[in-house]
């Protein structure tokens, strides 16, 4: 998306290596057919016939795919447009012009979209033409779930509390709003699967709808214990390669040959894992 260039944005391009996030986002833009999607939503987009007219469609849902990918909060996504140019340009908001659209509007956005079961349709999409030019080579998935705060406004129109939102406690924290839960390409780190769900979900109960079916192997977190002997998963092939809970070798002491050997393999794991992370 084309917008006005500013001295920020000279003084930013100027610089000789671009960061990780700004990489991604480069090819994420380049690769994501926008048109298809676009297309796909227009049908059940607002109109703008009543009220403020409705922000771009194309801009929405570059903030949508953008939040999912680096795996923001909506207050997250919408604060990282003010201060990130890279996330900025992905999603195409000139700050001059107009102000990034609030953390309420991609909560719409999101439950407009969850409303006429969008999200797997979209990655469909985007896993198909990414598949195309050989880019996801199917061998490996990462799966992950993120806590999406719910804007101070859930509320629906009847004064209640938003049933899609619920309260999740994570470590000796309290949220209140959905988790999203991601399935990620081992080797290009592109997101390729999208279930979402309430915040008290488990994270667990979730991989099943992140695997394209073709992985050889599937990488999680220890919140993912377990996953394989899942009913919905008992024919999948794959090896899953799970994070172990600290709490299983941290009575070990230190020096310990046994607990020197866990840490490494389990550093190994965490170094395929970090293909999620691309802030």
């Amino acid at each position: 998306m084309k917008q006005q260039t500013s001295f920020a944005d000279l003084e930013y391009s100027a610089r000789r290596k671009p960061t990780r996030r700004e990489k991604f986002l480069t090819d994420l833009d380049r690769l994501v057919p926008w048109s298809q999607l676009v297309a796909l939503i227009e049908p059940h987009y607002y109109r703008g016939e009543r009220g403020r007219p409705p922000v771009g469609l194309e801009t929405m849902l570059r903030m949508y795919l953008c939040q999912n990918c680096l795996g923001l909060s909506d207050e997250g996504i919408e604060d990282a447009i003010v201060d990130s140019i890279a996330v900025r340009r992905f999603v195409g908001i000139d700050l001059i012009e107009r102000q990034a659209p609030d953390a309420t509007t991609l909560l719409k956005f999101r439950r407009l979209l969850e409303r006429h079961e969008m999200p797997v349709r979209i990655f469909a999409l985007i896993r198909e033409q990414l598949g195309q030019q050989g880019l996801i080579l199917r061998e490996g998935t990462i799966v992950d779930a993120t806590l999406i705060a719910a804007p101070p406004s859930t509320k629906n129109k009847e004064g209640e509390r938003d049933p899609d939102m619920h309260q999740t406690k994570k470590g000796k924290q309290w949220y209140f709003g959905m988790k999203a839960h991601i399935g990620t390409d081992a080797h290009t780190g592109i997101v390729h699967s999208l279930a979402a769900t309430a915040a008290n979900a488990s994270d667990v109960s979730q991989t099943h709808k992140l695997l394209h079916g073709e992985e050889k192997h599937v990488h999680a977190d220890a919140g993912y214990q377990g996953a394989g002997k899942r009913p919905e998963l008992k024919d999948c092939p794959a090896e899953f390669v799970i994070a172990r809970r600290r709490s299983t070798y941290k009575r070990l002491d230190k020096t310990d040959p046994r607990r020197q050997l866990i840490e490494k393999a389990e550093h190994a794991k965490a170094s395929i894992r970090s293909k999620v992370e691309h802030a």
